[in-house]
């Protein structure tokens, strides 16, 4: 089961036109999850950063909004609305090309503060995309840690 997971983490380039080509990780595990070359992107729900997966993983993700409205009802009952707004609300549709490519829609890009680079990271069911200044910014030391080391080994290059 663990192969059919987004594991792994890579710092990668973006290109003017928004285009990232995919790290070899993320190729390996969509390729084993869905027969159909695209990729959902959207924005992340509390982190400055966008997430991603597979095509068919939308109706989990709709499932669980699902469960969460039903066990917020009562406590508070216009959370559901805005989580539903940001998860689907921003969620694009972006084919993968032979080579790995992605073009990420602009609103997107700028959302998760992404220009030229992008630290590609598995989380296990999703992948997420994060600026590498959002990363170092942010409020998760591991995470800051990784961005660091990924723009060091890039720098000593």
């Amino acid at each position: 089961m663990a192969h059919h997971l987004f594991t792994g983490n890579a710092l990668c380039g973006v290109d003017g036109t928004g285009r990232l080509i995919l790290p070899a990780f993320i190729r390996a595990t969509l390729a084993r999850r869905s027969d159909r070359p695209a990729i959902l992107v959207g924005a992340h729900e509390r982190d400055c950063c966008l997430v991603a997966y597979d095509t068919d993983f939308v109706s989990v993700v709709a499932d669980d909004c699902r469960r969460r409205r039903l066990t917020e009802e009562g406590a508070s009952p216009g959370a559901q609305y805005s989580r539903s707004r940001r998860i689907f609300g921003f969620l694009e549709e972006a084919g993968v090309d032979k080579a790995g490519a992605v073009r990420l829609a602009p609103m997107l890009l700028r959302r998760a503060r992404v220009t030229d680079l992008a630290l590609v990271i598995g989380t296990g069911d999703v992948f997420e995309i994060w600026s590498p200044c959002a990363a170092l910014d942010g409020d998760d030391p591991g995470l800051a840690d990784l961005a660091a080391f990924h723009l060091e080994v890039r720098q000593a290059a």
